[in-house]
């Protein structure tokens, strides 16, 4: 599945892609997906691949084509707060774009089939926040991996405010799905074929909308153990934050404020003077022509129509920048300057590391 949009040379690249196809329309989206580098989440050894609009499979890792992602997110409508249930979470890659839009007091939840595939998501999880720099430009609601069957999930789980089931769902499971959902929650999932989005308008009341076909893997029934009892999967429970995790959150956020202001102040109202033009001063030169007839010198000089006096200095116009651009360097790599800001801080440097999530440079 895929294939709609032309490949990118980098995720920059394919998010324009997308953007212009119109599979991604909202500014919010939009900055999910430039935070969260798609080729990170392949194999390296299959990661001249990662910018095309192609599904990519290898064993038990999948990831769906970006344009799937890119009308999922945008069919979930997410805003900051809300609670998140991945039924197939996979590499957690479209978890982690969730996560950035969700902020720090969101609920973030995957429930994935195959341990090898948790494991997997749990390190990419792990580089995306020791490594990257949109960790700090976001307030991040990390995602949680449980193992089992998504068919199982315990009934007397919570319910939530957006479910998204990566495999394709029978008809027979369409009410299991719904039952997992809050009132006024949104759930996204392919549905006989298509990708669907069902929004819960009451206690028993939905709107169903159909968005494009799809063609998707379907679920896997459950295995029943020995005993013919199905083993529940208990989702994590909905921790509440210590007031040490609040108060980081809260100081983080306060600083990230200071340096939008500073950088609104230091950039005016962000207007550069554009290039002048610039007057040049051109001297015509005389030209001295020697005519030779019959090995003979006919005329000794001829003169030019630049020869006029009033013509020697003219000035012509040339837009021109006013010095000389630079030679072409390579682009300086991007400040991270809320690390700076906190390194800068005169705080015991534990205390400095706590506030970085204890974060590589």
């Amino acid at each position: 599945m895929g294939g709609a949009v032309s490949a990118g040379e980098d995720n920059d690249e394919l998010i324009d892609n997308l953007k212009e196809a119109q599979y991604i329309r909202t500014e919010l989206v939009e900055q999910a997906f430039r935070a969260v580098d798609r080729a990170d989440y392949y194999l390296e050894e299959f990661k001249e691949n990662a910018y095309k609009d192609l599904a990519w499979k290898h064993g038990n890792i999948h990831l769906s084509a970006p344009c799937i992602y890119s009308e999922v997110m945008e069919a979930l409508d997410l805003q900051p707060g809300l609670s998140f249930l991945n039924l197939g979470s996979g590499t957690g890659y479209l978890s982690s774009m969730v996560g950035l839009i969700l902020g720090p007091f969101g609920v973030n939840h995957g429930v994935e089939l195959h341990s090898d595939v948790i494991e997997y998501a749990k390190q990419k999880l792990d580089f995306f926040i020791r490594t990257s720099d949109s960790f700090d430009k976001f307030d991040f609601c990390e995602p949680s991996f449980v193992i089992g069957n998504c068919l199982e999930i315990s009934p007397d789980c919570s319910q939530y405010d957006r479910v998204y089931c990566g495999a394709g769902v029978q008809k027979e499971h369409e009410e299991y799905m719904k039952s997992l959902l809050k009132v006024g929650g949104i759930l996204v999932m392919p549905l006989e074929e298509k990708l669907t989005k069902i929004t819960r308008t009451g206690p028993s009341a939905w709107e169903t909308k159909k968005i494009l076909a799809v063609s998707f893997a379907p679920l896997i029934q459950p295995c029943h153990s020995e005993t013919g009892k199905s083993r529940l999967v208990q989702l994590p429970p909905l921790a509440v934050r210590s007031l040490q995790d609040l108060a980081r959150i809260a100081i983080r956020g306060t600083i990230k404020k200071v340096i939008r202001q500073e950088t609104v102040s230091s950039s005016g109202n962000g207007l550069k003077n554009a290039p002048g033009v610039k007057r040049r001063r051109v001297r015509r030169r005389r030209m001295e022509t020697i005519v030779f007839l019959d090995k003979e010198v006919f005329a000794s000089r001829i003169s030019s129509p630049s020869d006029d006096n009033s013509c020697e200095d003219l000035e012509e116009e040339s837009r021109e920048e006013d010095r000389a651009p630079p030679p072409e360097a390579k682009p300086a790599p991007p400040v991270n300057f809320l690390r700076e800001k906190v390194l800068s801080l005169p705080l015991p440097d534990p205390l400095k590391y706590y506030l970085l999530y204890y974060r590589e440079k």
